[in-house]
């Protein structure tokens, strides 16, 4: 089982990871811990900066440079309808969460 993600983001395919370090960082941008704010992103009570910077920092975790993953997400995830980015985020957070059902199908 895998933590990675892989998805169409913006301009292409892009691997997305919420490693130990990216989760310190989601941490102390939100002031919440990671179990709260999965609780409350699979509740649809997340706050506006959740998305973004979950796809963000996912990114980096995935291997995107930062200033790229900056980019990305002030291009296609920020001002965009929260129903776009929502689902995105929330396959990061569960591949972290739980493994990712890429990673599973291929090792099936």
């Amino acid at each position: 089982m895998s933590i990675r993600h892989t998805a169409f983001f913006g301009d292409g395919e892009h691997v997305f990871a919420l490693t130990d370090q990216m989760i310190a960082e989601l941490e102390r941008l939100t002031d919440t811990g990671i179990g709260a704010i999965y609780q409350r992103v699979v509740a649809g009570a997340f706050s506006m900066i959740d998305l973004p910077e979950i796809i963000r920092l996912g990114l980096i975790g995935g291997g995107t440079a930062p200033q790229d993953a900056a980019r990305l997400t002030d291009t296609y995830a920020r001002n965009r309808p929260m129903a776009e980015v929502f689902p995105l985020a929330l396959d990061i957070l569960d591949a972290r969460w739980s493994g990712s059902p890429q990673e599973q199908e291929v090792a099936a």
